[in-house]
């Protein structure tokens, strides 16, 4: 462990003179051992372990001594034997049971037992080992306190005796373990530490750096390392304790809670004092850091309760709520199981469980299990019926006959809180113990306590979650629920609310499949973060939804779009980028309304910021121009339309924003698109705008299709060239075999279209594969109406049906200046991968 070479000899050369405060001037070796640290906090220079030897008798015999630790005072020693039935301390511990505390006084005036020779200023304790009924032997313990042992030490003290007694076997003798003490110190999990306020560094123990998280290997010798898992609400006091002022003096004492690497709060009590500067020592800063198991009592819980007001008052969902319950009950209750539930009708829909792991939990309740949570009817569970019915907070002790649904919460103890608020019950927190557990008053006016201001915030809480509920089913009803498939490319999207305010906003995306070979991309933004703005949101991106699907090309598109907002007379405005791909050929057409520009990822890896020439935002000019800027994309490359959400923030300006996505976009492997899309959204933390982010990877199409096309001239024997014209193409297609049925099919469209419609009329092959598509396109928008009825009376309707039932798809969509009606048919016995280098069109001329 990395350490300044004078601050570590002062922090050694500190904990030297405690140990040997005891006025002899004597000094122990340089370097303590991080358990005679703890032990020096608590006051003892020296501790010593007497058990009777096997077989004596409570009234006769002798005490041996069996075990002795801590940096004794030069010179000294304690007595090998002592009679039980003498005046020593340590006898009268060991057969009254009762602890023997003596002060400098009352040791100099009574010295049977004491350190030999005996030193001015010493005290004295003897702690009986083992019950009333099993007398194991005597923990002696002397120090150097001049007032004697202080209650705090005392207590430490107590619980080190009792953590040897559970070591010490019934008449040991000499057949006891070598080592007691060392191991008992080990068992309460003290850590010790020592600070040099002017350097920073600090000298901690193995197990005050297991206490906050931090293993040996990774720990620098530097405060703020240990400070950074303290929690931020902590941060202040443990500052005011270790970097004390100049009044600072006397013994401090604080509670505080670390995050572990786990994500668990764990509450640690920090005791520490202040050894002055000295000629030759730094300042310094001496503690001991334990566990809390058990909520201290007294004025400490008023500062609990503002701790946990506090707490709540920032949690602002269910979830949070919970976590600060668990925080503020389980570990410094000493509780084994905490569990926080919502009444909702007649369920209790339990919201947190700590531990979270199903088999901590009764088998009723993982019968339960079908979700993250189980939940149960309240009538299943008279205890919890009870309580709620009534509003009171139930303790129930160890041993209590439960309903099987509770008998295994709380085994050692089980507490049943009913939280209120505003005039009902809102839930219910259970907290329960595996040991034996008492509920002494302090505790229960805590609890109770705790109830009130936990069912408020679940409230509020509720009605949180219950309003993010509702926008976030607003926002993904208006947003795409899937993504068409793509021939030739694939496409991503990813949409994250604002973590600020109602998590809905006007950001949307769309993908729009124009035909098999042509889609269209559309990214936008509605001004603001509000119902009205995803409402404006849903309504555009359905507006450019149709004017795409009527076949508009991308500037009209966007332009009727803007006619649109403008109509609207709404306050709000939106930018917008239209891409329309020929997925085919690789060329797309782009129009900017305000918006960000394209991204580009090159096959090399190389990123760019595609230049489109913009018009404004639309709702703002209604006679605005929207230009279309051409781009040709390789195999390969990857499209990226964001948001400025995802590229600007209060501390983040556009231009370095829209640099780090390009980088982002050049590291990622565009093989996996959907990862491309999480490593640009990145760790966005607390989000101040919505977010939208959609990816497409054009890879080209593998079977490029043929095309023929034919204008058919309105002359009487029209009908006739279109059928020549078919005829000639699939001849040179070698698809002879469906000849038959592709001219049937022409036959029948190209009659109609001349029969209902005015204006030109053109007629399309296309062969894919195993299919041919024959489309004839007019200038009429009305689509053509099969007869709901035809008998033998008809005149007309029947091509329709007779086309329909040929064909494997039939269908009409519009396009710029009227509509295409087209059927698809197979044809047989032809390899699907087989096609051209590129498309052929037929002129346009008759034979």
């Amino acid at each position: 462990m990395p350490h300044d070479g004078g601050a570590r000899a002062g922090v050694s050369e500190l904990w030297a003179s405690e140990a040997g405060a005891a006025g002899t001037g004597a000094r122990p070796p340089a370097q303590a051992d991080p358990g005679d640290r703890a032990l020096t906090f608590a006051g003892a220079t020296l501790t010593a372990v007497y058990a009777p030897a096997a077989g004596d008798g409570l009234g006769h015999g002798e005490l041996r001594l069996l075990d002795a630790a801590g940096p004794a005072l030069t010179g000294s020693r304690l007595p090998e034997r002592l009679p039980v039935t003498g005046d020593s301390p340590a006898a009268q511990a060991f057969r009254t049971g009762r602890p023997q505390w003596l002060s400098p006084a009352a040791l100099a005036s009574h010295p049977e037992g004491g350190p030999r020779p005996p030193h001015t200023g010493t005290s004295l304790g003897a702690l009986p080992l083992g019950t009333e009924t099993r007398r194991l032997g005597c923990l002696v313990v002397v120090g150097a306190p001049a007032d004697g042992f202080q209650p705090e030490q005392r207590r430490f003290l107590e619980g080190y005796a009792d953590a040897v007694a559970s070591l010490l076997q019934p008449g040991a003798g000499p057949h006891a373990p070598s080592s007691l003490l060392e191991p008992a110190l080990r068992s309460l999990r003290v850590g010790s530490f020592a600070l040099v306020p002017d350097t920073g560094l600090i000298e901690a123990d193995d197990t005050l750096l297991d206490l906050v998280g931090i293993t040996p290997d990774d720990f620098d010798g530097k405060v703020d390392s240990l400070l950074a898992h303290a929690l931020p609400e902590d941060m202040h006091a443990l500052m005011s304790v270790l970097e004390p002022s100049a009044q600072t003096s006397g013994r401090r004492e604080l509670e505080f809670r670390v995050r572990c690497p786990t994500g668990e709060t764990r509450w640690l009590t920090l005791s520490c004092r202040v050894e002055p500067r000295t000629e030759h020592r730094l300042e310094q800063v001496l503690g001991v850091v334990t566990a809390t198991p058990v909520l201290p009592r007294g004025s400490d819980d008023v500062a609990r309760i503002q701790w946990l007001t506090a707490a709540l008052d920032e949690a602002v969902t269910v979830s949070d709520v919970g976590e600060v319950v668990v925080a503020a009950l389980r570990e410094p209750l000493g509780a084994d199981r905490v569990a926080l539930a919502t009444l909702q009708d007649d369920r209790l829909m339990v919201t947190l469980l700590d531990p979270p792991q199903p088999a901590a939990w009764p088998p009723s309740w993982r019968a339960e299990w079908r979700t993250e949570w189980p939940d149960a009817p309240v009538r299943a569970l008279p205890t919890l019926r009870s309580a709620l019915r009534d509003g009171r907070m139930d303790l129930w002790p160890a041993g209590t006959a439960l309903e099987p649904g509770l008998a295994g919460v709380g085994a050692g103890g089980l507490a049943v809180l009913p939280l209120p608020a505003k005039g009902r019950v809102a839930g219910v927190c259970l907290v329960g113990w595996d040991q034996p557990h008492e509920f002494v008053p302090e505790e229960r006016s805590l609890l109770t306590a705790t109830a009130a201001l936990v069912g408020q915030a679940l409230k509020r809480a509720h009605a949180h979650d219950a309003e993010q509920e509702l926008a976030t089913m607003l926002q993904r009803s208006l947003l795409p629920r899937r993504l068409p498939e793509l021939p030739g490319g694939t496409a991503v999207a990813r949409y994250l609310p604002a973590r600020r305010g109602l998590q809905v906003g006007g950001d949307w995306y769309d993908v729009i499949a124009l035909s098999e070979d042509r889609v269209a991309l559309v990214i936008g933004d509605v001004q603001g973060h509000s119902a009205g703005a995803a409402t404006i949101m849903g309504q555009m991106r359905t507006a450019v939804r149709a004017y795409a699907m009527e076949g508009h090309p991308p500037d009209v598109v966007v332009s009727h779009a803007n006619r649109l907002l403008v109509g609207m007379e709404t306050d709000l405005f939106a930018t917008c980028c239209y891409v329309e791909l020929d997925m085919e050929e690789g060329t797309t057409l782009v129009v900017r309304a305000g918006h960000l520009s394209p991204l580009v990822r090159r096959p090399d890896g190389g990123t760019e910021e595609v230049e489109v020439e913009g018009g404004p935002p639309l709702g703002v000019i209604a006679e605005a121009d929207f230009p279309m800027t051409a781009v040709e994309l390789t195999p390969g490359t990857v499209l990226a339309l964001v948001t400025d959400g995802l590229v600007e923030a209060a501390d983040l300006p556009l231009d370095e924003g829209m640099r780090r996505t390009r980088v982002a976009l050049a590291a990622a492997d565009p093989a996996d698109l959907g990862r491309t899309a999480d490593h640009l959204l990145g760790d966005v933390g607390r989000r101040e705008d919505d977010v939208a982010l959609l990816l497409l990877r054009y890879d080209g199409m593998k079977t490029r299709p043929i095309r023929a096309g034919w204008m058919v001239w309105r002359l009487p024997d029209a009908v006739m060239h279109a059928r020549r014209f078919t005829a000639r193409t699939l001849r040179r297609w070698k698809v002879e075999e469906s000849a038959d049925a592709v001219l049937l099919v022409v036959s029948e469209l190209v009659t109609n279209a001349l029969v209902h419609t005015q204006g030109s009329v053109r007629v399309d092959l296309m062969l894919r594969g195993d299919r041919l598509r024959v489309s004839v396109s007019d200038s009429s928008p009305r689509a053509p109406a099969k007869p709901v009825i035809v008998d033998w009376e008809s005149t007309g309707g029947r091509g329709l049906l007779l086309v329909e039932a040929m064909s494997e798809s039939f269908g009409s969509v519009p396009v710029a200046g009227g509509k295409q009606v087209y059927c698809e048919i197979a044809v047989p016995g032809r390899e699907p991968a087989w096609a051209e280098t590129g498309p052929r069109t037929e002129p346009g001329a008759p034979p």
